[in-house]
This record gives structure tokens, sequence and C-alpha cells, in this order.
């Protein structure tokens, strides 16, 4: 069953993110980014969390954190990386 409010989402998907399942992390990192379900914008701990989705082969998450460092969102701007 789909939760029907932000503190229920924000548990499932932290509970997929401890499983270590990339679209989940990826989501996370949505999240903060935006300050959604109740989070605090946090643009690091964003990409931190792309990375690590990256890190086990999430394309999405790969173009999230080559935008962030692009940009110079939640990390030193590096256009090359």
């Amino acid at each position: 069953p789909c939760p029907d409010n932000d503190a229920d989402v924000l548990a499932m998907t932290q509970a997929r993110v401890l499983k270590k399942d990339p679209k989940a992390i990826n989501h996370l990192g949505e999240k903060y980014c935006h300050g959604l379900l109740g989070l605090q914008k946090d643009m690091r701990r964003a990409v931190e969390l792309w990375t690590e989705a990256a890190e086990h082969g999430l394309i999405q998450a790969l173009f999230k954190l080559g935008s962030a460092y692009y940009d110079g969102d939640g990390v030193q701007k590096d256009v090359a990386k």
C-alpha cells in the first residue's frame, strides 16, 4: 500500500535506502534537494546521496550529480567533473 502522509513516505524511503536501493537513495536526494517530505533543504546531503546512488550504477543520479557540479550547487563548481 502507498503511504498517505509525508512521514510514512519518508520512513518507507529510508527503509529502502538502508537496503542500498539506488532508486530510493536517488529519491531521497531529490527530497533533500527541494526540502520535501518535511526535510530541510540540504544540497550537501543531496549530493552525498546522489553520489552513492551513482556508485550503485543509477544513471539518473549521475545526471543530478553532474548538474550539481556544473552549477556549483552544494559542491564547489567543477565543470570538468
